[in-house]
């Protein structure tokens, strides 16, 4: 369920960042938008989210996820929207809003999404190791100061 939560999410960052650009400077249809914002969406979360950000963190997941965005973005736009407008520069500014969402939704995977269940057992056997304490009784006859005691007797009885 929470897979389902992040995708409409990221669905919807990467639709408001593509209707911005493409709809409204280069009069992309609706239509298209809604293809190119479903394929950046859905290659952005498999090798974005789910295989590059548990592994290198949430700043080699943004780089990547921005060089993503640039080239599908470039790519799909150039496909359905036509080579006659300059699509490299809305493939540039919507890959850099892309990315700074990233970083956002990014913390929010880590925290909600891709969160491993804590081993509850582990963690309270290492927390009691940290913190666990000897107690014994002393015996007069170990008692160190006693020890000394009985030494100086003896080197006196002698």
């Amino acid at each position: 369920m929470e897979h389902v939560r992040a995708l409409v999410i990221k669905f919807a960052v990467t639709g408001i960042v593509l209707y911005s650009i493409l709809g409204i400077f280069y009069t992309a249809s609706v239509g298209d938008i809604f293809f190119i914002t479903l394929l950046v969406t859905g290659v952005a979360y498999l090798l974005g989210d789910l295989f590059i950000l548990p592994r290198f963190g949430n700043l080699t997941a943004s780089i990547a996820d921005f060089g993503l965005a640039f080239a599908s973005v470039w790519l799909l736009s150039t496909f359905f929207i036509g080579t006659d407008t300059a699509v490299v520069n809305a493939s540039l500014f919507s890959a850099l809003f892309i990315a700074a969402a990233e970083v956002i939704f990014h913390m929010y995977m880590q925290n909600r999404v891709l969160d491993e269940e804590p081993d509850y057992e582990e963690t309270n056997r290492q927390t009691t190791a940290r913190l666990q304490t000897e107690f014994a009784d002393e015996s007069e006859g170990q008692d160190i100061i006693e020890l000394q005691d009985d030494k100086k007797e003896e080197k006196k009885e002698e």
